[in-house]
């Protein structure tokens, strides 16, 4: 039977791998990390055999199944632009993390699809699908290439299910089943989808978009919010500390479509200067673990 995958992105300080060691000590058994730089396009970064390996062994350690691992896509990968020149730079590097990711063998990379600097979400949808497209054609491997909801700022697009449903609806069939989408609660919540009114509410919004998109979410992103409802401001909080509140997730963790896939807590870190060799759990992991469990037993 599927079970709650719980997970975070921790700190990467002393490597790739400690990220791995330090999710298993706060009793994790999903990951997100980055494979390089997030502030750059990552287009010429490749990862060594002896980092593979070592990233392969903390997992073993830590008890994290590859397929349960997110790696996060570098925040300026914007293939939504409308200007030629960063269209190329930023799908080569959507490419490169995919090649990265693939010789990790992790189950997926999530990115955000950028801006429609033309004002034009049809055909940034288009962009995004061929970049998506040719990423997957750049290589063959286990890892699948995921949407992530957008908060709604200014021309980002995957704000809503449309959205989310055109980019997809544009990628090959042959391809299709190698991509799909995930949702971040922030980032739902920002963007004015009511998850936080009710359980019947929150669930009627994962069935739009499951129905929209003809699919369910491959992972999700476990963040309250610091900005108001339909704020669209992207600004994470530990789960309780926010807008969103803590009762909200506990119906996210009812609904069966939480189970499976990779439940991803993006909240803060409190030790984010932690040596390079310490693999201890960060306290704020601790402390969402213990509330989620928490939310687990409430909910039965």
């Amino acid at each position: 039977m599927p079970t709650h995958i719980i997970g975070a992105h921790t700190v990467d300080n002393g490597g790739i791998h400690m990220t791995a060691l330090r999710a298993g000590s706060a009793g994790m058994k999903a990951l997100q990390c980055f494979t390089a730089i997030p502030k750059f396009y990552g287009d010429k970064s490749t990862i060594k055999p002896e980092r593979v390996g070592r990233f392969r062994r903390a997992l073993d350690e830590a008890g994290i199944e590859p397929r349960n691992v997110v790696v996060h896509a570098a925040y300026v990968l914007s293939v939504a632009t409308a200007e030629p020149d960063k269209w190329v730079r930023a799908a080569a590097g959507l490419a490169k993390e995919m090649e990265r990711s693939n010789a990790l063998g992790v189950g997926a990379v999530c990115f955000h699809p950028g801006s429609a600097t033309d004002g034009d979400p049809k055909a940034a949808a288009e962009r995004v699908a061929k970049a998506i497209t040719q990423a997957l054609k750049s290589v063959e491997g286990p890892t699948r290439l995921l949407v992530e909801n957008t908060a709604g700022a200014g021309k980002t697009v995957g704000r809503t299910a449309e959205e989310v449903a055109d980019i997809l609806r544009h990628v090959p069939d042959e391809l299709r089943g190698r991509t799909g989408y995930g949702l971040d609660t922030c980032h739902l919540f920002a963007s004015g989808w009511a998850i936080h009114e009710s359980a019947k509410k929150q669930g009627e919004i994962l069935d739009e978009w499951e129905q929209t998109t003809g699919e369910r979410p491959g992972f999700f992103h476990l963040n309250d919010s610091e900005g108001a409802f339909a704020s669209n401001r992207d600004r994470h909080m530990l789960l309780g500390d926010g807008q969103i509140g803590a009762e909200p997730f506990r119906w996210l963790l009812a609904d069966p479509r939480s189970k499976g896939i990779p439940l991803i807590l993006e909240t803060p870190q409190q030790n984010y200067d932690i040596t390079d060799d310490d693999a201890s759990a960060d306290p704020y992991d601790l402390r969402m673990m213990e509330l989620l469990t928490g939310l687990l037993k409430k909910g039965k």
